[in-house]
C-alpha cells in the first residue's frame, strides 16, 4: 500500500467512524479481520467488528473520531486517533470523555485489516466516564 492508498484507507476509515456507520468502519476489515482492545479478546469477524463499533456508537451518539497521524511499512501500519463524546447512550453517565489511543494494523492480501491490536488510556477513560473530562 502507498502512503496515498493508507491515507485514503485510514480516511475512509476516519469517515465510516464519524458517520457512526459501523457497516462502512467494519467493511475496512477483511471477513475474517480482527480487532482486539487492550489486550482483550478479539472480535473476530468482520461482524464482531461491526458489532465493536456499533456498541461506541450507541454509547456516544454525539461521537467524533479524529484521525492523528497513520503510518506505514509494508503490510503494517499504525493508526493514531482521538475519540470524544458524550455517554449519553444506553445507561450512559452523561458525562463527556476525550481520549487517544492507536490500532497497529496489519492488512490482508486484499488490502483490508486483517488484524488490529487497539491501545488507550482505559484507567483514565473509566476516570472519565465517572466524572467526565
Amino acid at each position: 500500500m502507498t502512503p496515498d492508498q493508507l491515507n485514503e484507507f485510514a480516511a475512509r476509515y476516519t469517515t465510516a467512524w464519524n458517520a457512526h456507520d459501523a457497516a462502512a468502519a467494519a467493511a475496512c476489515y477483511a471477513e475474517s479481520g480482527s480487532l482486539a482492545i487492550n489486550g482483550g479478546e478479539p472480535a473476530q469477524s468482520r461482524a464482531a467488528v461491526q458489532a465493536v463499533v456499533q456498541s461506541f456508537c450507541d454509547a456516544f451518539p454525539d461521537a467524533v473520531l479524529t484521525m492523528d497521524f497513520v503510518r506505514g511499512a509494508g503490510d503494517r501500519a499504525i493508526y493514531g486517533w482521538t475519540y470524544e463524546g458524550t455517554n449519553t447512550g444506553p445507561d450512559g453517565t452523561g458525562h463527556r470523555v476525550r481520549f487517544s489511543g492507536w490500532e497497529a494494523w496489519t492488512f490482508s492480501p486484499e488490502g483490508l485489516v486483517g488484524q488490529s491490536l487497539g491501545n488507550f488510556e482505559a484507567d483514565e477513560y473509566g476516570r472519565q466516564l465517572a466524572e467526565g473530562v
